[in-house]
């Protein structure tokens, strides 16, 4: 459809934004195909702000470095860290969603329901053995959580053939910067172990500590209102406003080898990705 000059002359901006707001990105771009009036009216970034906080469900951070249409592109295009890496590896993946970093200080736990709690002040291997530990100096704002399999020999072990389930969360903004695309960004291993005896489930879940008590959190402590049966070995994931977790029950086994990672903006900058991961002994 062409609407000619004359048309836009009885259209209400206003009411157009208004109308604007209630689609998708996809109904966007092709309302923005229709005139060029449309396609300016579409590319105000209060639009894509608005429909981003919307689809994510997320409160509006306080600073954004990019144009909100690109960080919705980045959030719901379908893709995830090994389309960009180690693509050859991954297997398969499941959008969890998104939550919202309130305050640098995150915790790490491999370990739900009620014995999440944050560790006294240790090292991070004493912290890690404990199932948990306190990561600082998190980006915050809006990240982006997915949930994947990828096969070994990702891990640091020095044989293995099996998978690794991975809960991986993303801040909104790092595919879009030059550090991650150009592959200077590079995910360090803040510790490892290995949980040497049977375990009924392979867990993980992040935390913005500020939040930790909060009611909203405590659903994710609840495991029996969201991980299922212990027969049903298919990965459950519960997402709340400020924290994420995923479960999944094991079959028999000897144990679980599990690694934390994290992803600085450089040698000294923010940390903008996590990952949790573990696999069978």
């Amino acid at each position: 459809m062409t609407i000619s000059a004359n048309e836009h002359e009885r259209y209400d901006a206003d009411v157009w934004t208004e109308v604007a707001k209630f689609l998708d990105g996809r109904s966007l771009m092709m309302l923005a195909a229709t005139s060029r009036w449309f396609y300016r009216l579409v590319m105000e970034d209060s639009i894509w702000k608005y429909v981003c906080l919307r689809d994510l469900q997320v409160p509006a951070p306080q600073h954004t470095a990019f144009k909100w249409i690109k960080l919705y592109v980045s959030a719901f295009d379908g893709s995830h860290s090994y389309i960009f890496r180690q693509q050859e590896k991954h297997l398969d993946w499941m959008r969890i969603g998104a939550f919202f970093m309130d305050s640098s200080v995150v915790l790490l736990s491999e370990r739900l329901g009620s014995q999440v709690k944050i560790p006294k002040q240790d090292s991070m291997d004493n912290t890690l053995e404990s199932g948990c530990c306190v990561l600082h100096n998190v980006k915050t704002g809006i990240w982006i959580a997915d949930l994947q399999l990828v096969r070994c020999p990702v891990c640091d072990l020095n044989t293995c053939d099996g998978t690794m389930q991975t809960l991986d969360a993303r801040h909104i903004e790092l595919f879009l910067n030059e550090g991650y695309q150009d592959g200077s960004w590079e995910y360090q291993i803040l510790g490892s172990h290995d949980i040497r005896k049977p375990t009924e489930s392979a867990s993980g879940a992040i935390f913005d500590v500020k939040h930790l008590k909060d009611s909203s959190t405590s659903g994710i402590l609840d495991l029996k209102s969201w991980t299922g049966s212990r027969t049903d070995w298919q990965p459950k994931a519960m997402i709340t406003l400020n924290a994420v977790a995923v479960n999944t029950y094991l079959q028999d086994n000897e144990g679980v080898h599990v690694k934390y990672q994290a992803m600085k903006a450089g040698a000294n900058g923010e940390v903008v990705s996590i990952r949790i991961s573990q696999q069978l002994l």
